[in-house]
């Protein structure tokens, strides 16, 4: 090999080594990833490397009917989609609160090793209604399910408080056959009695629609709320209701509806409180209810940061 070569060789070996490729982030509406690559002057114009798929696709679009047309449009299945209506319900009643012209936008993960489930499983999700948006962010369990987390790393969906009020005793359980105090006959009893001073606060136990508010013989005042299907609770023998309160009133969490009282059939202060699972009564101090779970930690901080990389794509 001549002198000459063997000089040419060793300068384009070094200037090759001084190239150091600067590769930006995929942008919010970006499909493709940019490569930005400095070149030296005297160097001669490098050949563009073939482009390589983002990791990250964004996918969006309107609300024309449901939810559930407008998430699988944009390529989620309808067993995720399941999961994440589910995942909404504490923020939205999504077979109401939606209107054409809201969006769904959710960011999918195209560089995964298991391409499959990367496209069935959004790793977020954006419900843009109106100006507000409410997102929801993918966080596998230990065994693998995806479960979804609003930013602050607690559990999205439903979740539902066990007692609706501060109460001092169970003054009668659920029962299949109880002995009627005022009917003086054997029969169901399908809630609980919380035994509570007159005038108690009385707190919706999850977030719902009031089916009915009203008199009703043998409850006397009493509130039915449709709560995230499969539930509805009854609250009973109230002295009055909250202010403000009507057939078809969204109620949530922990929102006063009522107070306790003894109208009806009943011999002293109390709430009876039903709890119904697909219309069937269930013991109230036992029935398996919804409940959040919070990130802590190291699993926090990791997730704390990968939704801050996420939301800035939605």
């Amino acid at each position: 090999m001549s002198s000459a070569c063997a000089a040419y060789l060793v300068t384009h070996e070094r200037a090759a080594r001084n190239v150091d490729p600067d590769v930006s982030l995929l942008s919010k509406d970006s499909t493709q990833a940019v490569a930005r690559v400095p070149r030296p002057a005297s160097a001669p114009a490098p050949v563009a490397p073939a482009a390589q798929a983002p990791a990250y696709t964004v996918r969006e679009a309107p609300v024309e009917r449901t939810f559930a047309a407008a998430a699988q449009s944009i390529g989620v299945d309808a067993g995720t989609t399941a999961i994440l209506s589910r995942a909404f319900r504490d923020e939205l009643d999504l077979s109401r609160d939606l209107r054409p012209g809201d969006r769904v936008s959710a960011v999918f993960d195209t560089g995964s090793d298991n391409s499959k489930d990367a496209s069935r499983q959004p790793l977020a999700v954006r419900i843009m209604r109106g100006s507000t948006a409410h997102d929801v962010f993918l966080q596998k369990n230990l065994h693998g399910q995806p479960v979804y987390y609003s930013k602050d790393g607690v559990s999205a969906g439903p979740a539902f408080e066990r007692y609706p009020l501060d109460f001092t005793r169970v003054s009668s359980a659920f029962s299949l056959r109880r002995f009627d105090p005022v009917l003086h006959r054997w029969q169901s009893h399908d809630g609980v009695d919380l035994a509570a001073p007159a005038g108690t606060p009385v707190r919706a136990t999850a977030r719902g629609v009031i089916r009915f508010i009203g008199r009703q013989a043998g409850y006397g005042n009493v509130v039915v709320i449709q709560n995230p299907a499969p539930f509805s609770t009854t609250f009973a023998h109230l002295s009055r209701f909250a202010k403000g309160l009507r057939s078809g009133s969204r109620v949530m969490r922990d929102q006063v509806i009522g107070y306790v009282g003894k109208t009806g059939w009943a011999t002293g202060p109390h709430l009876h409180f039903e709890v119904h699972v697909n219309g069937v009564p269930q013991d109230p101090l036992k029935v398996d209810l919804p409940r959040k779970r919070s990130l802590a930690g190291d699993e926090l901080r990791q997730f704390e940061s990968r939704v801050a990389q996420l939301t800035a794509l939605l």
